[in-house]
C-alpha cells in the first residue's frame, strides 16, 4: 500500500510504503482463538496468518477444540459450498502474468510433492530445467514460491509454496478435485488424505515455523548470540557417502572473522524424539567443525518436536547445556525451552 507524500495529494512521490505482511504462528493463533498449540499449528498449516480467510472465508467459523479439526476441514476449506474452497485455485487467476496456468500449476504441484529443487522439479515433470526457469521467477516474483539459499550449499537452492492455503490445495484438493465438486463427498476425501496432509503440508510447515521461531522469538542468549539469517540445507558426509539435512541452521553476525554457526536444528512433527535424534546432531555438528566454512565452537543443538521427548532426550538436555528441547508450547510460547 502506498500512501502520497503530502496530505490531500492524489499523485506525486511516494512517502511511505507499507507492507503488510501476514500474521505469524503466535499472532495467528491468537487471531483464530485457538489455546491448543497442536491444533493451531494444524490450522496455520492450512490456511496461514491471512486474516480475511477466518472473517470472510470461513465465515467465522474456527474449530472448537482438537476433537473438531478434521470436521474443520470437512466443513470449511473441502466444503464447495464456502468461499475457500476455491480460494487457491482464484489466487493463481488473479496473477496477469500467469499464462499459461497449467505449466505454472504443474510446477507448483511438483513442489507440493517434495520437489524443491529445480532439477527435481523438471525430473518430476520430465522436462529441462530451462523450461521451468521462466515459470519459477514468475512464481517467486508473484509471492507464490519462496526461495530458500541452502545454507552450506550456497548454489543448490530449494523452493517452497509460500502460501499455506496454495501447498494444501495443491497436496490434498487438486489431485482429487473432481471427486470434491460433487456435494457429500468431502468427509471421504478428508480421511483418505490425512496421511498425505500431514507428510506434504504439516510436516514441512512445521520445520518452517521452527525456522521462524529461532529468527524471530527465540531468546539470543538461548542461542548464544542474535541470528542473522536462519535457513536449512545439507551436510555432506564423505566417509558414509551420504548427505544430512539440517531442519534449522542458524547464522549469527560474523564480526570481520567466520559467521558464527549459533545452532543447528532437527524437528519431527510426528516424532517422540530420543537420544538418536540428538547424537545425529553431534555428528553433524563435528563435520561441519571440520568443513571449516562456520565458526561451530559454540554451536548449540536444537530438537523440535510436535509429539515430545522421551526420558533419555530430557535427560540429555539435562546434562549438556549446549542441547535444548523446544516443545509445542515453547514454539507458541506458553512453556519456557527446555
Amino acid at each position: 500500500m502506498t500512501v502520497p507524500s503530502e496530505p490531500g495529494a492524489l499523485s506525486g512521490p511516494a512517502g511511505l510504503e507499507l507492507v503488510v505482511r501476514p500474521l505469524d504462528h503466535r499472532l495467528a493463533a491468537d487471531f483464530w482463538e485457538i489455546d491448543d498449540p497442536r491444533l493451531a499449528m494444524q490450522v496455520n498449516s492450512v490456511v496461514g496468518g491471512t486474516p480475511a480467510y477466518r472473517r470472510e472465508f470461513a465465515r467465522g467459523d474456527s474449530p472448537a477444540g482438537p476433537e473438531d479439526f478434521d470436521d474443520w476441514i470437512v466443513r470449511t476449506v473441502l466444503n464447495p459450498e464456502t468461499p475457500l474452497f476455491r480460494e487457491a485455485r482464484y489466487l493463481l487467476a488473479e496473477e496477469p502474468e500467469l499464462r499459461d496456468t497449467g505449466l505454472y500449476l504443474s510446477v507448483l504441484g511438483a513442489v507440493a510433492e517434495g520437489n524443491g529443487t529445480r532439477g527435481g522439479m523438471a525430473g518430476y515433470l520430465e522436462r529441462k530445467a530451462t523450461d521451468i526457469a521462466h515459470p519459477i521467477n514468475v512464481l517467486e516474483d508473484a509471492g507464490l514460491l519462496h526461495r530458500d539459499a541452502d545454507v552450506f550449499r550456497e548454489n543448490r537452492p530449494t523452493y517452497r509454496i509460500a502460501e499455506p492455503l496454495v501447498g494444501f490445495y495443491h497436496a490434498v484438493m487438486r489431485p482429487v478435485w473432481d471427486q470434491l465438486e460433487r456435494p457429500g463427498s468431502a468427509g471421504r476425501v478428508w480421511q483418505a488424505s490425512r496421511r498425505r496432509f500431514v507428510s506434504n503440508v504439516l510436516g514441512p510447515h512445521f520445520e518452517q515455523v521452527c525456522r521462524d521461531w529461532a529468527l524471530h522469538h527465540a531468546d539470543p542468549g538461548l542461542l548464544g548470540g542474535l541470528p542473522a539469517r536462519v535457513g536449512h540445507g545439507v551436510v555432506h558426509d564423505t566417509a558414509a557417502r551420504t548427505g544430512h539435512e539440517v531442519d534449522v541452521a542458524v547464522i549469527g553476525i560474523a564480526d570481520g572473522g567466520k559467521p558464527p554457526l549459533l545452532a543447528i536444528g532437527e524437528a519431527k512433527w510426528n516424532d517422540t524424539m530420543g537420544q538418536t535424534h540428538v547424537e545425529r546432531l553431534r555428528h553433524i555438528r563435528d563435520l561441519l567443525a571440520r568443513s571449516g566454512r562456520y565458526d561451530t565452537s559454540d554451536t548449540r543443538l536444537l530438537c523440535f518436536s510436535g509429539a515430545g521427548f522421551n526420558a533419555k532426550a530430557e535427560a540429555a538436555a539435562l546434562a549438556s547445556p549446549d542441547l535444548q528441547l523446544v516443545s509445542l508450547d515453547a514454539l507458541y510460547g506458553r512453556s519456557p525451552v527446555r
